[in-house]
This record gives structure tokens, C-alpha cells and sequence, in this order.
């Protein structure tokens, strides 16, 4: 049974920047999230239509952040070295960061986005501009035959029917294959109060314990994890085919994972009531601090046009009047109004951050590179806004 526990209001698409004369048409949904007491999953209650959200207009190139192109490159080596394969696909390449690390004629992107496929494309890489779902992977398992490694970071969580997912992989995965993928923790997120992983994509916030079950279900185990830093808290799950003896041996770090999730209480729904109030105190401490900041002359930049940002802006109810302009240093975004809150968005190399006192961090989780970054925005006085773990300032 799935029970709501969450409302976080009306939403728009958290990647859809606009345009002027497009905001009287722009799209809302209701921002509910469940809880299922049977495979202990999170997910929103009602799901947006991927089309609305994964197109030619989607402005997120991973390419575009040093740290994540870094991680990345890291992410292949390690893989490469730790299970050599040699037939490797990608659900979610993106402009290509991870698989540009292997070689061309092994390799398969799986990207729906339009723009995003023609650049892996156009850099001599197969690439399959469609969904990922059981029909791609026996269209793909048949031209292509069985895949080593199937690797995913950041995408499968935007996958509405997990078991249609998981049953995918698990037909095109060789019997001693592998698949990687890596997502938001939804522990890290209910420790850091960190609701704004919540967005339109993010279908699920998964648990190793839900992604045990869902997994087991669809024919994969999970014999590895890593808790990784990344997106403000991440975890990297390796999962294979039981079916081979040799594919059993489950690492420590899976049960260590398992026992702290119980321990902290994600299969107890009491846990999502207490976040939810954690949420709502949250909202209400935001939307004072910018408020009285305001009233006192404070002028508020933003730094991030992030889609955690669009889940806390709509939320909270914070406008243009609150925060003057988001800068960004995506060129997509730049000129354009952000989702929902309709605040500009702004090239960071066109503003002077010491005009102003006081700037929220969109990209939280990137809080010790844009504070490095900001040094001198920091020694003119100026302080930053964060709202997770708690909403404060600091310098």
C-alpha cells in the first residue's frame, strides 16, 4: 500500500526555463510523494509525462561542471580496471562524459533527449534516441548481443516502471555482466532534510533496501554498494544474475547499508511524518530569514539554476521580489526566466557578486567549490544561504 506523506505544492517542470511570452502557458503538477509499505520505494504519487520533461530542449549538460566530468572519467577507470568488460552501454549519456572513456565500436548510448544524442552521435558512438524500456534492450540485445556492463548514473531514478527497467537490464546483461548505476540516497536526503532532490524527474528517491527487493524481483542482486558524495549524497549499486555461483558473494558494504537504513528507520512510515515536518519548519525558517533580509535592504543573488532550486523556489513561494536574478553558467539557461519562479537567470561572468550581501546556493551540494570560487565575494562580507542541513548563513 502507498502512503502519502509529503506536498510540495504546485511545480513546473524543474528543467523548462522560459522564455517571456511562454509563461502563461507553463506547464504545473501537483508534487505529492508515497511511501509503498511493500517494497519500501519512494516515489512521487502521480508521475509527469517523460516527454514533458526529456526532449530536445533539456539544458543540463553534465559536460558543462568540472567535478562531475572528473567523477566521470574516474568512475570509467575504475570500472574498466575492476571488470574489464568489453561490450559496455549507458542508459542516460547525456553529451557523453562517462562513455567517452570507452572505446566507440564496444559501446552504446541510450539517450532520449534529442540535442544530447546527436553529440555522442556525432562523436562516432552508437546511440539509440528512445526510452529505456524492455522492447530497446531485445532490439538492441538482437543487433548487438549481450552487454558486460550497463552503466547508468543519475537516470534510473527517472524511470517511472522500475520493473519494466530492472527486467530490461537484466535480458541484456552476459551472465557474468555487470550493471553500475548511480542516484540520489534517499537516507542522505531524510539525515540533510534535503527535500529538493525531490523534482519532476526524480520519479523515486531509492533505498538500498527498496532497490534490494525491487531488484531481486526482476532477476538481479545487489553485491556492492558505495556511498558516494556526489549530488549531495549518492550511492553507486552493483548489481548481476544470481543464476551463475560465482555471482553470489555479496559484498559487507551491502549489509552494512541495509542495517543502517534499518536503523535509521526507512522501512517506517513514522520516518516520512517526522521529514515532512522537518520540510514544512524549513519552509517556513527560508521564507522568514529572505523576507526580514528584504525589509532590512539586503540585496539576494542566487547561485544555480539547479532543479533542486526550482522544487525549493515553488515550494517556498520565492520570487524576484525576494531573490533579485540566479546566476548560471550554463549558456542554455542564460537570458531566460527560471521554471516557475520566473526569477532571471543570468551569466555569472556579467554580474558583480560584491553588489550584493547575501546569495543562496542553488547547487548546495556544490557549496565548497562555489565558496572557493566566491573568495572574494566572501572577504567584501558578502554570506551565503543554504537551506540543508538547516536554513542559515554563513561565510
Amino acid at each position: 500500500m502507498k502512503r502519502e506523506f509529503l506536498d510540495l505544492g504546485r511545480q513546473p517542470i524543474a528543467n523548462k526555463f522560459l522564455k517571456e511570452d511562454e509563461v502563461s502557458d507553463e506547464f504545473f503538477f501537483d508534487l505529492k510523494v508515497v511511501f509503498d509499505e511493500d517494497t519500501k520505494l519512494v516515489s512521487m504519487k502521480d508521475f509527469v509525462k517523460p516527454e514533458l520533461m526529456f526532449n530536445e530542449d533539456y539544458k543540463y549538460n553534465t559536460s558543462l561542471s568540472t567535478p562531475m566530468v572528473n567523477h566521470f572519467r574516474d568512475t570509467a577507470q575504475m570500472l574498466d580496471e575492476r571488470f574489464k568488460p568489453n561490450k559496455v552501454l549507458e542508459i542516460g549519456s547525456n553529451d557523453g562524459p562517462f562513455i567517452s572513456n570507452f572505446e566507440k565500436e564496444n559501446s552504446i548510448c541510450v539517450e532520449p533527449c534529442d540535442n544530447f544524442a546527436k553529440i555522442t552521435a556525432d562523436m562516432g558512438y552508437r546511440t539509440r534516441t528512445e526510452f529505456w524500456t524492455t522492447e530497446l534492450s531485445e532490439q538492441i540485445k538482437s543487433s548487438d548481443g549481450e552487454m558486460d556492463l550497463i552503466y547508468s548514473a543519475n537516470c534510473i531514478c527517472h524511470i517511472q516502471d522500475l520493473d519494466d527497467c530492472f527486467s530490461a537490464v537484466a535480458n541484456l546483461l552476459s551472465d557474468n555482466g555487470v550493471f553500475v548505476f548511480e542516484d540520489p540516497s534517499l537516507l542522505r536526503m531524510l539525515e540533510r532534510g534535503s527535500y529538493d532532490q525531490i523534482y519532476d524527474e526524480h520519479a523515486h528517491v531509492f533505498s538500498v533496501t527498496a532497490l534490494d527487493n525491487i531488484l531481486r524481483k526482476n532477476g538481479l542482486i545487489i553485491f556492492d554498494v558505495d556511498n558516494l558524495s556526489v549530488h549531495g549524497g549518492s550511492n553507486r549499486i552493483y548489481a548481476k544474475k544470481p543464476n551463475i555461483p560465482s555471482n553470489n558473494t555479496i559484498s559487507q558494504n551491502v549489509h552494512n547499508n541495509l542495517k543502517e537504513e534499518e536503523s535509521f528507520g526507512v522501512g517506517n512510515f513514522e520516518t516520512y511524518e517526522i521529514f515532512a515536518e522537518r520540510v514544512s519548519n524549513s519552509k517556513k525558517e527560508l521564507v522568514n530569514l529572505l523576507e526580514n533580509l528584504n525589509k532590512n535592504g539586503k540585496k539576494i543573488i542566487s547561485i544555480g539554476a539547479t532543479s533542486k532550486s526550482t522544487t525549493v523556489f515553488n515550494y517556498c513561494g520565492i520570487s524576484d521580489s525576494l531573490i533579485e536574478c540566479i546566476t548560471d553558467t550554463t549558456p542554455d539557461k542564460q537570458g531566460l526566466l527560471a521554471p516557475g519562479s520566473h526569477i532571471p537567470v543570468v551569466d555569472r561572468e556579467t554580474v558583480d557578486l560584491n553588489k550584493y550581501d547575501y546569495a543562496f546556493l542553488g547547487a548546495w551540494n556544490f557549496k565548497d567549490v562555489i565558496a572557493n570560487k566566491e573568495s572574494d565575494f566572501v572577504q567584501n562580507g558578502g554570506k551565503f544561504i543554504t537551506h540543508v542541513p538547516q536554513v542559515m548563513d554563513f561565510s
